[in-house]
C-alpha cells in the first residue's frame, strides 16, 4: 500500500472529524517520524505537546512494557500498589496535597469544573445551582458538551447546543474585564490557559497571570489553570504559571504526563478543595490505572532528569530569534515561550498557512496550522541545537521559495 491507499481507507471507514496533512506515519524516535514510504521528518507538533519527551522515549516505553506484563487495570473499586506511589511523586513534584487521576485533558477540565462548583457550594456558601465560572474568549479546553459551552469559536460549539449554563465569558489578557465580573458573589472560579495554545499560542502580557490571581484571592474565587498543553516544561518552566510565581488553586495537567504513550491526566488541589468530592461522586474506570501510573512516573522523571524545561527555554529563544530574522511578507508575527511557539502569517496570493505546512512536509518537517493563518511550532523538548538548526533551515527555505 502507498500513502494514498492508507488515506483512502481511513477516509472510507472513519469519521471525518479531522483534517490531517497528507502524510502517513508508521515509526517515531526522539524528534523524528518516518512515513510508510521511509521518508524521515522532524516532528514540530509533538502530538500537541503530548510527546514533549520525544517519540518512544526508552525509559517511558520500558516502564510501560514492564507494567503491562504485571497488571494493567483494577478500576478504583480496589486499591492498587502503584497509584499511591504515583500520587505521592506527582503531588510532591508540583506541590499540592492531593491528585485526582483521569485519562484525557478534557476529563481533567471537567473534573476541575466539578471541584470548583462543589467547593463553591460547600465552602464558599454559594446557593445550590447558582455557581458560575469565569472563562476567557478564544479558549480551548476540550470538546465535551460542557466545555464547548465555554467556547467562543463557532467551529467548536456550532450545531451542538443546547449548552451548559454557568459560564461568564470575558476577553483574554484583560485584567479589567475580570475585575468587572468577579464581584458577583456566585462566581466560584476563574479558568484560563496561561498561554492559549489552540488560539495560536497567544502569550498574555507580563503580569497578567499574577494580577488575575490576586483578584481571585481578594474575592474568594478559585484560580484554575489549564496547563494541559503549556505545562510540564513546555513553556521553559515546569509550569507556565511559574513565570509569574503563581500557584493555581486547581491545576489541570495531561498530554506530556503520558509521555505520548498511554492517556494520563490529573487534577491537583489542596485538601480544602479536593476533599469536597466524596466517594461515588466522581471517577473514571481507567483513571489512575496501573499502566498510567507507571508511565506517568517515568514521564516526570524524564522531565526532571533531562532538564527539559531548561532545554525548552534555551531552544525556544533560538527558534524565535531565527524566525524573527526571516524577512518575508507572509510573516506577520512570531510569538511564544519556551518551545510553545507560533508564526502568524499573512496570505500571499493563493498561498496560506496550510500550503506552507504542506511545503514544510515535502522538505521533511511536520507542523500544522490553527485558525487558518497561524502555524504552531512545538517540537519535543529533547530537541538539540543541531536538530533545531536543521529545522530552521527547512522553514527558511520554504518561505524563501514563496
Amino acid at each position: 500500500m502507498k500513502t494514498q491507499d492508507f488515506i483512502n481507507r481511513e477516509l472510507h471507514y472513519g469519521a471525518h472529524n479531522y483534517h490531517p496533512l497528507p502524510v502517513v506515519l508508521n515509526r517515531g524516535e526522539g524528534v523524528y517520524l518516518w512515513d510508510v514510504e521511509g521518508k524521515r521528518y522532524l516532528d514540530f507538533l509533538s502530538g500537541y505537546s503530548a510527546l514533549s519527551q520525544g517519540h518512544c522515549h526508552p525509559k517511558i516505553v520500558e516502564a510501560l512494557k514492564k507494567q503491562a506484563d504485571v497488571l494493567t487495570l483494577t478500576s478504583r473499586a480496589f486499591y492498587c500498589d502503584l497509584l499511591g506511589e504515583f500520587m505521592e511523586k506527582a503531588t510532591k513534584f508540583f506541590g499540592y496535597d492531593k491528585l485526582l487521576p483521569m485519562n484525557t485533558g478534557a476529563e481533567g477540565v471537567e473534573t476541575a469544573l466539578k471541584l470548583a462548583r462543589r467547593w463553591g457550594y460547600d465552602v464558599k456558601g454559594v446557593p445550590e445551582g447558582k455557581a458560575k465560572i469565569v472563562v476567557c474568549a478564544d479558549n480551548f479546553h476540550g470538546r465535551t458538551i460542557t466545555i464547548v459551552s465555554m467556547s467562543t469559536d463557532p467551529s467548536s460549539y456550532g450545531g451542538f447546543g443546547p449548552f451548559t449554563e454557568g459560564f461568564v465569558k470575558i476577553p483574554y489578557n484583560d485584567v479589567s474585564a475580570l475585575e468587572k465580573v468577579i464581584t458577583d458573589p456566585d462566581i466560584v472560579g476563574f479558568l484560563l490557559e496561561p498561554i492559549q495554545g489552540e488560539a495560536g499560542v497567544v502569550v498574555p502580557d507580563d503580569g497578567y497571570l499574577k494580577a488575575c490571581y490576586d483578584i481571585c484571592k481578594r474575592h474568594n474565587v478559585l484560580f484554575i489553570a489549564d496547563e494541559i498543553q503549556s505545562g510540564i516544561g513546555r513553556s521553559g518552566r515546569l509550569l507556565a504559571c511559574d513565570w509569574e510565581g503563581v500557584k493555581p488553586d486547581i491545576l489541570v495537567l495531561g498530554k506530556a504526563l503520558s509521555g505520548g504513550v498511554t492517556p494520563v491526566s490529573a487534577v491537583f488541589a489542596n485538601d480544602e478543595i479536593m476533599l469536597t468530592i466524596k466517594p461515588g461522586e466522581h471517577g473514571s474506570t481507567y483513571g489512575g490505572n496501573p499502566l498510567a501510573c507507571a508511565v506517568g512516573m517515568a514521564a516526570l522523571d524524564v522531565v526532571r532528569d533531562e532538564k527539559l524545561a531548561e532545554n525548552a527555554d534555551r531552544m525556544g529563544k533560538i527558534f524565535r530569534s531565527e524566525m524573527s530574522n526571516i524577512n518575508h511578507k507572509m510573516i506577520k508575527k512570531v510569538r511564544g515561550k519556551g518551545l510553545l511557539n507560533a508564526v502568524v502569517t499573512e496570505p500571499s496570493g493563493d498561498v496560506k498557512a496550510w500550503d506552507i505546512c504542506v511545503m514544510l512536509k515535502e522538505k521533511g518537517l511536520l507542523a500544522k496550522p490553527t485558525h487558518e493563518h497561524i502555524i504552531r511550532f512545538t517540537p519535543p523538548l529533547i530537541i538539540n541545537e543541531a536538530q533545531m538548526s536543521e529545522a530552521v533551515a527547512i522553514i527558511k527555505s520554504v518561505f524563501e521559495s514563496i
